[in-house]
Formats: C-alpha cells, structure tokens, sequence
C-alpha cells in the first residue's frame, strides 16, 4: 500500500489545493520546507502528497543519516517517468471540470486489451497522475486482485 508520494511542480500551493479538492481533503505547508505543501486526503490510509517546488531533488544521507534536505537542482526537462495512480471520491464529471478550469490535459483512456480504464491528468501539463474514480475503479481492482495477476502472468510464462 502506498501511503504517499512526493512530486515536484511548478506552482506547489496551487497544485495542492487542487488535489485537495479532487481527494475531498485538505492542503497544508510542508512544515520544515519552504515552499513546499502537503495534501491530506484525511482517509483511513493517510494518504498524503507532498508537493514541492519543481527542481527540488533529495539526495542520501551519510551512513546512517535520514535523506537529506531537499536541493534545487536543474531539470534537464519539466517530464518524468514518475506517476501515481490514486483512487479519489469524486466523479469523472467533476475531473473533467476541475482539469478544464485549470487548463489541464485530462483524458479518460483505455489500458491495454480491456484491462481497465484511468483518467489521465496532467498536473500543470507536465505531471501524470492517474485517477480512479468511483465510476471505474472497481475494473481496476479486479484486474489487479492478486491471483487474477497470477493467472494472467502464468499464462504469459513460456
């Protein structure tokens, strides 16, 4: 179970804010990070999603050292491979209104050979993350509900 993720954006207040209202949660400063904010879905999970300013990077820490302070870095380019898919309480209809009052690429797509369906939005254009609304997250789980995984896995197994 993945209970949260960090992601660097252009504009972290904004973007958590808006995440906020997509997970029916709150957004909050990032204390000990400057710049930085936090959104709480306030779910029994504690999911959270740190957002922080875009070219910040952690780096290791030494020995038996925590990783360390954040560190501005410059991006080669505003994409990454990095993504999340988050189930959310509201509904494609309120996605698709929120993603185009904020100008953001949001499209609902069709993974694989009938797998399962996501809403692809594009946070700032530039961050993926995949939302699982009401309406279709049940297909989704049942595709990754472990023994049917197996099963599949076993069948592509030579």
């Amino acid at each position: 179970m993945i209970h949260h993720i960090s992601i660097s954006v252009q504009h972290p207040l904004h973007v958590s804010q808006v995440l906020a209202e997509i997970l029916q949660g709150k957004s909050f400063p990032f204390p000990g990070h400057p710049g930085s904010y936090v959104t709480l879905a306030l779910d029994s999970e504690g999911t959270m999603i740190e957002l922080h300013p875009h070219g910040t990077a952690l780096f290791p820490g030494s020995t038996t050292d925590a990783a360390g302070q954040l560190q501005p870095y410059l991006a080669a380019t505003p994409y990454s491979a990095n993504h999340t898919a988050i189930s959310v309480p509201v509904s494609l209809d309120l996605i698709r209104e929120i993603a185009d009052r904020e100008g953001w690429r949001m499209v609902l797509c069709h993974r694989g050979d009938d797998y399962f369906d996501v809403i692809e939005l594009w946070l700032e254009n530039q961050l993926l993350i995949e939302l699982l609304p009401p309406e279709i997250v049940d297909k989704y789980l049942a595709f990754m509900e472990p023994q049917a995984l197996l099963a599949r896995a076993r069948a592509m197994t030579p």
